[in-house]
């Protein structure tokens, strides 16, 4: 499957805050802050538009939601990371 253009951009979205997540860890958790729309582009490619696994980033081994739907928590080998809105 080839992924849309908003697909892509929620992939992006994600790959960059894996990248980013490791640099405000502690304990093995990290938050990283998104915009409003950029949080709801990571939502919509995962929740809404059923992207499939093989396109998810390779380090990433579940995501689901928390704190009544408003954190997107993305589990990886030895950190969580919660993505919430700014």
């Amino acid at each position: 499957m080839d992924p849309n253009l908003h697909q892509k951009q929620g992939l992006n979205h994600v790959t960059r805050v894996l990248a980013y997540a490791p640099f405000v860890a502690e304990g093995g958790a990290a938050t990283v802050h998104l915009t409003r729309e950029d949080w709801h582009v990571v939502y919509d490619t995962f929740f809404a538009m059923d992207t499939p696994r093989e396109l998810w980033p390779e380090t990433v081994e579940a995501i689901g939601l928390a704190d009544e739907n408003t954190v997107i928590r993305l589990t990886t080998p030895g950190l969580t990371v919660d993505v919430v809105e700014m």
